[in-house]
This record gives C-alpha cells, sequence and structure tokens, in this order.
C-alpha cells in the first residue's frame, strides 16, 4: 500500500509539473510570436534605446526567451549581445523612422575590446546626421567610456560616475590550497605563462606584472585619446582628472571637469529628448529596443553568394561541460564540424571567424587549427579578434589569411602549460587515506593518486609540454610567415594588445567585424554578398530548463560565497585542467 501511494504521489506531482512546463511553454510561444509581428516595423519619431546595464556579451546564445518567461522564474536577463546591437546601429542609421538613439547609463561590465566595438559604431551612427543623448544615475567606467560619444552626456545630480582610471585583480589560491593539503604540480613553458601563477604564488610575478602593466596602459591610452576627442579635452587632463575623479566623486565636479554636459532629473532630460525629436508637450516619446531595430524587416536584394561569419567564444574544450556557470564553450569536435560545412557549402564564398576566447585545451585548438587550414586552401579565411583571441584563441586564428583584431583585443600568450594537482598530503595526513599497489614496471603507476610525481616523471611531464610549446611557435612561424625563433622571442606566454601585436606582426590590421567582413569579400573576389551567422542560433525552448537551473544554481552560489566565488570558480576550474592547456589566467578582473 505505501508503494502503491508513493508511485501514485509521484505520478501526480510528475504531471503537475509537467503541466506547469507545457503552460510556460505555451504562453511563451504566443509572445514570441507576438514579439516578432511587433518588430517588423519601427514607428515614426522612434528612439533606440540602449541600457549600458549587465554584461556584455559576444553575441545572443540563442533566439532570445521572451520576457514572460524571465519573469515567471524571478530573473531579468540584463545583457547586452554585441553582435545584436551593431546591427541594431547599422539598422537605426538607415532606417527614417530612427531618430536618434538614447545611452542608459548603469553599471556595465565589459572587455575593452569589445566596448571599443560598440563605441566605434556610435561614432559612425553619428555620421547619419542623427543624434546620440546620455543619461544615467550612474555610469561605470565602460559605461561612461560609451556614453562619451553621445553628443550630449547628462548625469543625475545625485548621480555618480566613475573615471578613475584602471585596475587588475588576480586571486591566488597557494595559501588556501597548503591549508587544505592540496599542491600543484606545473609543468610550463614560458616567461609569461601566468596562468599557473594563482594556484602556486602569493602574487604576481615580475614578469607578469610587467605584461600587464604594459598591456593595461596600453589600452588606457587609447581610451584617453577616445574620450578626449569626443569630449574636445586633452589626455593629460583626463589623467590628471581620473585621480581624483572616483565614483563617489560630487557630480558637480564631473560637470566642472567637462566628463557631463549637465545634471538633471529623469523627468527634465524626456523633455529634453521630445525637443530634441520636435515633439509636443502631450506626444509620448516612442522608444525601440535593440532587438526591435536589429530584427526590423528590411528590403534586400535577393543575393546567393555569402561571406559567413562563424562565432568562436569561450573556453575551448574538447568536449562541452555541464553543471555550474555554463558559459559559452568551443568544443573542438564541434567546431571542426562546422567548419567543415561551410568548407563544402558552395554558397559561402570566404568565411570570417569572430574569436573572442582567453583559449583552453591544447589538443582541441590544434584539431580547429588543422580545420582552419584545410577551410583556407578552398576559400579565403578571415579571422576578427574581439574581446581577446590569446593563448589558444591566437592558436586558432593563426593559420588564417588574414587577421584583424581591436587596438584593445588581448592577444597573444602564446605559451602551454600541464597543471596536476597533488592530493597526498589531503589524502593521507589529513584524511588517514593510505595507498597501496603492485606495478609489472618502473612506470606502471604513472600519475597514480596518492603521490606525488617522481624525478622521471616529472622529466617526461616537461617534456611534453615542451613538445607542446614547439608545436605551437612551429604553427604561429608558419601562418605567419616567420621564423620560428622569431616568434619564440615575442611568445614565452607574454600577452599583447592587438595595436602591440601588430607591430610584431601577430595582426595584420586593426578594424572591427565589418573590416573583416570587407577583407574577406575583397579576397574572394565578390562584390554583392550576404552576410550568414554561424553556429545557428537555438530555438530558445531546447535548453530552457537548464538554463533556469544553472541560472539559479549560479546566482545562489554567488549570492551565498560573495567575494570568494571566483575563489571557488578558479578551484572547480582546476578539476577541468587535464592535458595540455593554452589558456589565459582564470578570473583576472579589469576594472
Amino acid at each position: 500500500m505505501k508503494s502503491f501511494l508513493k508511485y501514485t504521489l509521484a505520478t501526480i506531482v510528475g504531471l503537475f509539473l509537467f503541466s506547469i512546463v507545457a503552460t510556460i511553454i505555451t504562453i511563451v510561444s504566443v509572445a514570441g510570436m507576438v514579439a516578432d509581428e511587433g518588430t517588423s516595423k519601427i514607428e515614426k519619431n522612434s528612439i533606440l534605446r540602449i541600457s549600458l546595464n549587465g554584461t556584455m556579451v559576444e553575441r545572443s546564445e540563442g533566439d532570445e526567451t521572451p520576457d514572460v518567461v524571465e519573469l515567471m522564474m524571478g530573473n531579468e536577463t540584463n545583457a547586452i549581445a554585441l553582435q545584436e546591437a551593431l546591427t541594431a546601429l547599422e539598422n537605426a542609421a538607415e532606417n527614417k523612422n530612427v531618430i536618434g538613439v538614447y545611452l542608459e547609463g548603469g553599471g556595465l561590465s565589459a572587455t575593452p575590446a569589445m566596448t571599443e566595438e560598440l563605441r566605434n559604431a556610435l561614432v559612425k551612427f553619428k555620421e547619419s546626421g542623427k543624434w546620440v543623448v546620455a543619461y544615467g544615475d550612474q555610469f561605470s567606467r565602460s559605461a561612461y567610456y560609451l556614453a562619451s560619444a553621445a553628443d550630449s552626456v547628462w548625469l543625475n545630480p545625485e548621480g555618480m560616475l566613475d573615471w578613475s582610471g584602471m585596475a587588475t585583480r588576480l586571486y591566488f589560491l597557494k595559501g588556501a590550497l597548503e591549508k587544505i593539503g592540496i599542491k600543484m604540480q606545473v609543468f610550463k613553458v614560458g616567461t609569461y605563462k601566468s596562468a599557473v601563477e594563482p594556484y602556486i604564488c602569493t602574487e604576481m610575478s615580475d614578469a607578469n606584472r610587467e605584461q600587464v602593466t604594459s598591456f593595461l596602459n596600453n589600452i588606457w591610452a587609447t581610451m584617453l585619446k577616445d574620450v578626449a576627442e569626443s569630449r574636445g579635452m586633452d589626455t593629460e587632463r583626463l589623467n590628471t582628472i581620473a585621480d581624483s575623479q572616483t565614483i563617489l566623486t560630487d557630480p558637480t565636479d564631473a560637470q566642472k571637469n567637462g566628463l557631463v554636459d549637465g545634471l538633471h532629473y529623469i523627468g527634465e532630460v524626456k523633455q529634453a529628448l521630445k525637443d530634441i525629436a520636435g515633439l509636443g508637450e502631450k506626444d509620448k516619446l516612442k522608444f525601440v529596443s535593440i532587438k526591435d531595430v536589429a530584427n526590423a524587416q528590411t528590403l534586400k536584394e535577393k543575393i546567393k553568394e555569402e561571406i559567413a561569419v562563424y562565432y568562436a567564444y569561450g573556453d575551448i574544450v574538447d568536449e562541452a561541460g555541464s553543471g555550474l556557470q555554463q558559459t559559452h564553450q568551443i568544443t573542438g569536435k564541434g567546431m571542426t564540424n562546422d567548419l567543415q560545412k561551410l568548407r563544402e557549402d558552395e554558397r559561402v564564398k570566404a568565411v570570417v571567424i569572430r574569436v573572442n576566447s582567453g583559449g583552453g585545451s591544447a589538443y582541441a585548438s590544434e584539431q580547429i587549427w588543422r580545420e582552419v587550414e584545410q577551410l583556407k586552401a578552398v576559400k579565403p579565411v578571415v579571422i576578427s579578434m574581439g574581446g581577446m583571441a590569446a593563448s589558444g584563441g591566437y592558436y586558432i586564428s593563426c593559420a588564417a589569411n588574414r587577421i584583424i583584431a581591436e587596438p584593445t583585443t588581448l592577444t597573444g600568450s602564446i605559451g602551454i602549460f600541464g597543471m596536476i594537482a597533488d592530493y597526498s598530503e589531503l589524502a593521507t595526513k589529513k584524511l588517514g587515506v593510505t595507498f597501496d599497489g603492485v606495478k609489472t614496471n618502473k612506470l606502471s603507476d604513472f600519475g597514480a593518486m596518492g603521490r606525488p610525481f617522481n624525478e622521471t616523471e616529472g622529466e617526461l611531464m616537461q617534456a611534453y609540454v615542451e613538445k607542446g610549446y614547439d608545436l605551437f611557435t612551429r604553427r604561429v612561424a608558419d601562418g605567419r610567415g616567420m621564423e620560428q625563433d622569431s616568434v619564440k622571442a615575442i611568445a614565452e606566454g607574454r600577452v599583447w594588445t592587438g595595436e602591440q601585436a601588430l607591430g610584431l606582426g601577430l595582426v595584420d590590421e586593426l578594424g572591427d567585424l565589418n573590416d573583416a567582413i570587407a577583407a574577406a569579400a575583397e579576397a574572394a573576389e565578390v562584390e554583392k554578398y550576404t552576410v550568414g551567422r554561424y553556429p545557428a542560433a537555438s530555438p530558445w525552448y531546447v535548453n530552457i530548463i537548464d538554463k533556469q537551473k544553472n541560472n539559479y544554481l549560479e546566482s545562489q552560489m554567488r549570492s551565498t560565497l560573495g567575494e570568494f566565488y571566483p575563489m571557488f570558480m578558479m578551484v572547480k576550474s582546476a578539476e577541468n585542467l587535464n592535458g595540455l592547456q593554452a589558456r589565459m589566467p582564470f578570473y583576472m578582473e579589469i576594472k
């Protein structure tokens, strides 16, 4: 009887949960259809509103989940998809019904190169003769960098604006790992290969401090130059302001220093927008979203020839992972299969690979490199570097016909490492676990848990890593038409900005994704073409359950651990560092 009740109750609960999910899917499907109908046309006197808040990502993970689901799940997504924002600005410049852009300030988090690309798009939008206005209760440094491109920048009289320069922060776990009896055994090539430092050091090495200082100052110089040009100021003055302008500085100082044009409340801003738009007092402002304008229907000529843009962003892994914090990943098998299809597609005349990755598995990077080589033998391949294309991200780029980077892209980091945890002290001394066994040969238990590597095993691991480094530098030398010794001289795991990499021969040109598309079309000798974007976006409902589960787990972990969350994720990430790794450091914050 108990079993019957138990299984009956389980069935009822299962049916109840299924009905909830089915209801959600039905509601969202209807909402999705309504949304699609509403975004086909932009009304007259519309203003494109871009919220400079949350996190900027490379592109949407799939078809947008309608807002009704996010509300039912208690979530509110705050993210700007760069691809969608760039498309929206292009469409807005051409669409006669869009009269201007309104930037809404906030705490935007984004890589320097991604903000630079979006800022350049705003500057280009202004060439259409339309206006850009920015207002916010607060502006983070990234948000202000974007807002500074506007015709007018306004701040709340009690608001906050951060213009305090840039800084990096790294987490070091050696002391914590020692307390629990874990020691990381590291094998690496490259003086500047600093990805292992958080696990074996308590502070930055001199070499790492040197490279971070170099690329950070280079990025800051670019930002100073851009803001100075837009605000009609000189860079020295902006740098002096940065020494005193923190987010706590009185807003009147921001106005006196020329960072903003006025201090207003939101009601005054709305009236000012009406005046700019030529609207009457009773008229309502018509704001449209990035998604609305990006999806606006335009009549285009049907063209068969295509330039494909393939987005490769996130960690490079052998196989897709699962569980906590599932951000987008580049899987070796998945990307090679996708590139093979593009190679065989006769409509595709050239391929632009948009890379935004700090690297990962050296094995997966090699497989992708091989597929890029094969693709290049059939049609032109151009790399567009986003926020970063470093270590494994550079590995998969170096075989292309042409490489185009943003000035503030982080790239290079040509180096290899292997890292294996030694749990012997934790297991034996702290937990009382002992190990014993039998082996037929001297190296039969190579890498066995319960003991560190012996001298012979350590030498074998180091030789294995050095072999991987030799292969990496050889791939770069062949792809860039350089001598291998010349590559090694600028490699050593050192990170460079796109601007620095240009002078070193690691990239061919400074520019954005549109420049890369134009270069690919020129190489393919096509004048009229469509732009196809790959991989194709998945329908919103495919991974909705996993997405909500992972978002919930991550949000709970973040709220529980607070400042310790990045450190927790670094320890968790160390579990996946099997084999050779070609990657940037984990969780290096640039603020």
